[in-house]
């Protein structure tokens, strides 16, 4: 930056031809030779209206308002404006907020299986006809929600399965909201009507004390959350006492998120 930014003949002045401000600017103007320098003028009381304060003097000059756009500051190499301060610390701290921030809301938002588990039988009903037996179950369904937002439960469809025959479905409207890292529970009852003979025989003869009858549930839960939709698909076996009633209450067993 040696080298001046501006060159002015011998008989040249860079300010306009003004006398107040030509007599104020006479003794802070050098010649040599080809070249001239215009330096910052101490401020004085005169004419004071047409000067401005010179931003490289450190508040001791003043330039020609007239010319405060077309003058070229100076600043020295080591000027401390020219420093920058703290700029390793600021960048570091810049990334590290936005990797923490980053991980937080792909740990805290990001989906987790939403989990259905059947817990048991709750209670049935038994009716015998003349060729079928009309069993009424009521089941209960666990489920967990691991994720850290809430969860709304819409649909609930069941099919219930002997011998690989369907024997009786359901499906239920829900609106089962599940809070987060909890768990709830869902009971459902379906009505089936089995034909097959060789289980009515077992059901219905009294010289057989034990009369289980293995019934396959299997099933979907439609879950939403985050404006998203999820169906959980789930299945479990249930061994149901087709000679009389019974009613065993089960109470939730909770799953671990």
């Amino acid at each position: 930056m040696g080298e001046t930014f501006s060159q002015l003949d011998e008989n040249k002045s860079i300010l306009p031809h003004n006398s107040a401000i030509n007599s104020k600017t006479a003794s802070y103007s050098s010649n040599d030779s080809s070249k001239s320098f215009c330096s910052c003028m101490p401020c004085e009381g005169a004419a004071r209206a047409s000067f401005v304060t010179c931003p490289t003097c450190q508040g001791n000059g003043e330039i020609p308002r007239e010319l405060e756009k077309q003058l070229v500051a100076l600043i020295p190499y080591g000027d401390q404006r020219l420093k920058p301060r703290h700029t390793k610390l600021s960048v570091f701290l810049a990334v590290l907020i936005c990797l923490v921030t980053s991980s937080s809301i792909i740990f805290f938002l990001f989906p987790r299986s939403i989990t259905a588990k059947p817990a048991g039988l709750n209670s049935s009903t038994v009716v015998f006809d003349d060729t079928a037996i009309h069993l009424n179950m009521t089941s209960i369904l666990n489920i967990s929600n691991p994720n850290y937002y809430p969860i709304t439960v819409t649909q609930l469809n069941i099919e219930v399965l002997h011998v690989s025959l369907v024997v009786g479905q359901i499906s239920n409207s829900l609106f089962l909201h599940i809070s987060p890292l909890a768990s709830k529970q869902v009971f459902y009852t379906v009505a089936s009507k089995i034909w097959d003979e060789n289980t009515y025989k077992i059901c219905t003869w009294l010289k057989i004390k034990v009369h289980h009858v293995v019934l396959h549930i299997q099933g979907t839960l439609t879950c939403s959350y985050l404006s998203l939709s999820e169906k959980v698909v789930f299945q479990g076996y249930e061994y149901v006492d087709c000679r009389g009633n019974m009613s065993v209450p089960h109470l939730l067993i909770p799953h671990p998120p």
